[in-house]
């Protein structure tokens, strides 16, 4: 992945996406700077070896996604990307979650994310 300097947000969240829909975590952090921050369920990681555990258990998890983007508010380097995500585990169940991601970019790469959803939804 190499998306320019000045990549929007938008573009490297569909870029992300791309990945994380591959399930290739080495793919995924290529869109995180090194000592980026990702927020998720309550948990604020920072760096790749922190980012990557929960990309790695998402994965194992839901090994089957498919992500779209239904709407985006957008101020220069952040942006607000609302989603619907259908998650499917390795027994072929489907979970169907709806969130949202806080971004902010920095050089085409995120600087932080900050990712809210309802976990309810695993139940």
């Amino acid at each position: 992945m190499t998306l320019p300097e000045n990549a929007t947000p938008r573009q490297v969240a569909e870029s992300y996406w791309a990945a994380e829909c591959t399930r290739d975590v080495d793919a995924i952090l290529a869109h995180y700077h090194e000592d980026a921050a990702f927020t998720v369920a309550g948990t604020h990681l920072v760096g790749h070896d922190q980012i990557a555990t929960f990309y790695a258990s998402s994965g194992a998890q839901y090994p089957g996604l498919v992500l779209e983007i239904t709407h985006e508010v957008s101020n220069g380097p952040e942006a607000s990307l609302e989603w619907t995500a259908h998650l499917t585990d390795p027994a072929g169940k489907t979970v169907v979650l709806k969130g949202v991601n806080i971004i902010r970019v920095e050089g085409g790469k995120f600087r932080t994310v900050r990712a809210y959803f309802d976990p309810s939804a695993f139940d």
